[in-house]
């Protein structure tokens, strides 16, 4: 994901600088084979080959070159999720090495509670809902994978928007004292420093179902959205294109400014865990 990520910004400054492939070949003294490899992710450009290219291609800003030198530093590193990729499908290790880059994670969900704030008790009964049967080992792997995802917020390693269609938080999927407790763990999270959590109100109308889930992801200082997860069937398929980009960014802005308040969205999570209890009681 890491060389992924170096490739499309090697070849947008290719392509602003208007070289063609074999130019960038003379470059770094390498094959027109090589560049393409380099800008699709298949192999990882070395510090030298990205410092030649940035200078070749006019880009001096030292911030940009710098973040650049570090993916090709780091893109071989082997990440913490990786002791459990016998567990996990190709497309979900692609999603976990985003967050664990990102300084900036925004997400929404109309379905499920978002899986940085689940509680292990709701990814637990999540999970056992798919139609595929798992062993009950592999399910506890998976719920350890999602509480080690969560040590990025819960350590302040990033920023953390989330919006939450309000059916998520009043009509429960699992069972009510499940529910219940996710309820507590949403507000709690949602009082740390780096964390907003908003819920989108049925008065809103259809907006919820403009668009399946997501997650955007930015690398940066600066909140600019640089790579969009889509949940489907299928798993998860990511998207780096300036105009999906940009799409999704815009949608995330229009579903933030469409939402409650953090604090009157507390207030109605707070009043839907007061119905619970008494309808238990």
């Amino acid at each position: 994901m890491r060389s992924r990520r170096l490739g499309t910004a090697l070849r947008q400054y290719r392509l602003a600088a208007k070289f063609d492939q074999p130019q960038a070949a003379e470059v770094i003294a390498s094959s027109q084979a090589r560049v393409s490899r380099l800008e699709t992710g298949h192999v990882t450009a070395r510090v030298i080959e990205v410092r030649l290219l940035l200078e070749a291609y006019g880009v001096t800003d030292p911030e940009v070159r710098s973040k650049l030198e570090e993916l090709a530093k780091h893109s071989k590193n082997r990440g913490w999720w990786l002791e459990h990729a016998a567990h996990l499908r190709p497309d979900y290790v692609d999603h976990i090495a985003l967050e664990d880059d990102a300084t900036y994670i925004r997400e929404w969900q109309q379905v499920l509670v978002p899986g940085l704030l689940q509680t292990p008790a709701y990814t637990e009964a999540v999970i056992q809902t798919s139609p595929t049967c798992m062993p009950s080992g592999r399910v506890a792997e998976l719920v350890k994978v999602r509480e080690a995802r969560q040590a990025k917020i819960e350590e302040g390693g990033a920023t953390y928007s989330a919006i939450i269609w309000e059916a998520v938080i009043t009509h429960p999927l699992v069972s009510v004292e499940v529910h219940r407790q996710q309820l507590s763990a949403i507000l709690e999270v949602g009082r740390r420093k780096n964390v907003t959590v908003q819920v989108l109100p049925f008065s809103v109308g259809a907006l919820a179902t403009v668009t399946s889930a997501f997650s955007t992801f930015s690398f940066d200082s600066e909140p600019a959205v640089q790579a969009v997860a889509l949940e489907n069937l299928r798993g998860t398929s990511v998207l780096e294109g300036p105009e999906d980009l940009a799409a999704y960014a815009n949608m995330y802005d229009l579903l933030r400014s469409s939402a409650l308040a953090p604090d009157a969205s507390a207030k109605l999570i707070r009043g839907i865990q007061r119905s619970l209890k008494e309808d238990a009681s």
